[in-house]
């Protein structure tokens, strides 16, 4: 149901998250697991005294998803706890530096609404839905409860809260689905970062589009793409010029094992970055469903 939390949070990750709006009975209810990995460089304003900056990243993730009714409309509640393992390296003035660190990152939480063309439906009305249009909505809140210590640059957890809220629409036609999201992550201030300062960030907008085949049987194919930019970043009332300008692309497949198992393979990779992170990612996610009559 989700892909959440494929990259490194504090590094501007953003997710490819293909069929996020298709509609499920109410009732539903979702298990998630999976392990991923993530490896590439790390790039820096110019005026940072970094360079050369590699770093890979092991995920292990545990999600809920609830899905549920507003008003007639087919909604989803879900929360992803997230596990990782970083290893970095990189000259930092002059010096070789290393930084390694495990523990929980920052846990999303995850509400959306389908307001148009996913109507809420009993898993035996269920049966006859067949997708046109969906016009839908989702609001993701991470906490700030993963590892951190604001003596290291790189962590695991960002010591701040994030809101991101994102409209979506999805279109059939036939066994093609055609996808796309537009959203904004705003952040809350960062009041311990490295060298006692105060972090702010503006803004960081994303569009990301799919291009989905559905061969039946639960077993579909996603060619993904994201375009994110801004995030300017402040310390101590110093901005830094450099913003966020990145494309990624990826693919997505998913596979059912029996009618409550599936499977789900991802990878992405960056195709144009200027600032942040330049990662090759790698997920599998296992999916368990029950209950809403099924």
């Amino acid at each position: 149901m989700l892909l959440l939390l494929l990259g490194c949070q504090p590094t501007y990750a953003q997710e490819l998250e293909p069929r996020a709006y298709a509609n499920a009975p109410i009732g539903m209810n979702f298990l998630l697991g999976g392990l991923g990995y993530a490896k590439g460089g790390l790039l820096f304003d110019p005026a940072v005294p970094i360079q050369g900056a590699e770093a890979t990243v092991d995920i292990g993730l545990l999600g809920y998803v609830h899905s549920f009714a507003i008003a007639d409309n087919s909604a989803k509640f879900g929360l992803v706890l997230p596990y990782g393992a970083l290893d970095a390296a990189g000259v930092v003035d002059g010096v070789y530096r290393e930084r390694n660190v495990s523990g929980l990152a920052d846990p999303t939480f995850v509400l959306s609404i389908n307001f148009y063309g996913a109507p809420a439906l009993t898993f035996e009305e269920f049966r006859a839905y067949r997708q046109d249009i969906i016009v839908g909505a989702t609001l993701k809140v991470t906490a700030p409860l993963g590892q951190y210590d604001a003596e290291k640059l790189l962590n695991l957890g960002t010591n701040r809260w994030s809101l991101k809220p994102e409209i979506g629409i999805s279109k059939a036609l036939g066994r093609w689905i055609l996808e796309g999201a537009a959203a904004v992550s705003f952040y809350t201030d960062n009041d311990d970062f490295f060298g006692g300062g105060t972090l702010e960030q503006k803004p960081i907008y994303a569009l990301q589009g799919h291009v989905v085949y559905d061969f039946g049987g639960g077993t579909w194919l996603a060619l993904d793409t994201t375009y994110y930019t801004g995030g300017v970043t402040t310390v101590d009332g110093v901005e830094n010029a450099a913003k966020l300008d990145n494309w990624r692309t990826g693919l997505t497949i998913a596979v059912p094992i029996n009618r409550q198992h599936s499977i789900k393979l991802a990878g992405s990779s960056g195709v144009s970055t200027r600032t942040g992170t330049d990662f090759d990612t790698f997920l599998l996610a296992w999916q368990y469903r029950w209950g809403g009559g099924f």
